[in-house]
């Protein structure tokens, strides 16, 4: 399947066999995905967990005011999904759009259940994916509370560089709690400083 994939994999479980892997990478199937794509839309039960291969993703809600709010942002060895709908198999509550043409790896809710009842380092797997995501969701709503959008943006930027290069401003902007123009302001301000 992918190099990458198997990486990410052996990264997380080092103990896998070889055919630990190969059971597991069979268990998800490829998906091209074209730009402005939904993968998820509200009302409708989020049937995969996503692996980005390649491209960009992002997730966001829409409040009553029609703002919309970005929820996480994904590209090439990063995961999405709308996990409230994934786990519980309920009705998605998030929009989860293509920002890029994609190919991602997809597992169905059945299948991840399959795995982890037969052997427990698939169980270790996805548990490992599940408390990584708890940990970057934590980080994420204590800087919202504790640091300035500057320091929210500086941070992003020296974290994730790929990711501020990839994603519209609009869509990082709303990730990181503020407006367009006030991230084109600190972006300028970092121009400057540099000058």
């Amino acid at each position: 399947m992918s190099g990458q994939f198997l990486t990410h994999l052996k990264n997380r479980v080092p103990s896998f066999t070889p055919a630990e892997l190969e059971e597991v990478m069979a268990a998800f199937s490829m998906k091209k995905v074209k730009k402005k794509q939904f993968i998820i839309q509200p009302e409708f039960v989020a049937k995969y967990r996503n692996y980005v291969l390649e491209g960009a993703f992002r997730a966001y809600v829409i409040d009553e005011k029609g703002e919309d709010h970005t929820i996480q942002l994904a590209i090439e060895d990063w995961w999405i999904s709308d996990y409230n709908s994934y786990v519980f198999q309920q009705p998605a509550t998030m929009f989860v759009v293509a920002l890029e043409d994609s190919t991602i790896l997809q597992i169905d809710y059945e299948s991840e259940k399959r795995l982890k009842a037969v052997n427990h380092k698939y169980e270790t797997l996805f548990r490992i994916m599940a408390e990584r995501s708890a940990a970057y969701q934590q980080r994420r709503v204590i800087a919202n509370l504790t640091q300035s959008a500057e320091e929210r943006y500086t941070l992003f930027l020296e974290k994730y560089p790929q990711m501020v290069l990839r994603v519209p401003q609009y869509a990082l902007a709303s990730y990181l709690g503020m407006t367009t123009e006030f991230l084109s302001r600190i972006r300028n301000n970092k121009l400057k400083k540099k000058g």
